[in-house]
């Protein structure tokens, strides 16, 4: 089992910037295939983004490319969700996956049913 823990939520304006994080304790990150998801209420849960094992390469739905980024921190076993320019429609739970088998070092998954483990989530909100 991978337990992960999300922080780094909150209230922010429009236009605002959050840094979400995600970790974990007793494993490495790195050796995961980690990926965010969101869901707002009444919604399907729905990808954000990922980042391959290596951390060499990253994938975002369309909605939020341009403006989040993924990276890795090894170092310090953590995995980070940097939000820029936020709209009140990224108003969501946020939550960090982590998917264990992968295709290659280099693959991102999408869907929900791919990831293997979830965090709690971490909620967001955006005021206009």
């Amino acid at each position: 089992q991978v337990q992960l823990v999300e922080s780094g939520g909150g209230l922010v304006q429009a236009g605002g910037s959050l840094r979400l994080s995600c970790t974990t304790s007793g494993r490495t990150l790195s050796n995961y295939v980690m990926g965010w998801f969101r869901q707002a209420p009444g919604k399907e849960r729905e990808f954000v983004g990922g980042i391959s094992r290596n951390g060499g390469r990253t994938f975002y739905t369309d909605p939020v490319k341009g403006r989040f980024t993924i990276y890795r921190d090894r170092a310090e076993n953590m995995v980070y969700l940097e939000m820029n320019s936020l709209k009140p429609e990224d108003a969501a739970t946020y939550y960090c996956t982590a998917k264990g088998q992968a295709y290659s070092d280099t693959y991102v998954y999408t869907g929900v049913s791919e990831y293997d483990f979830w965090g709690q989530g971490t909620l967001v909100t955006v005021s206009s």
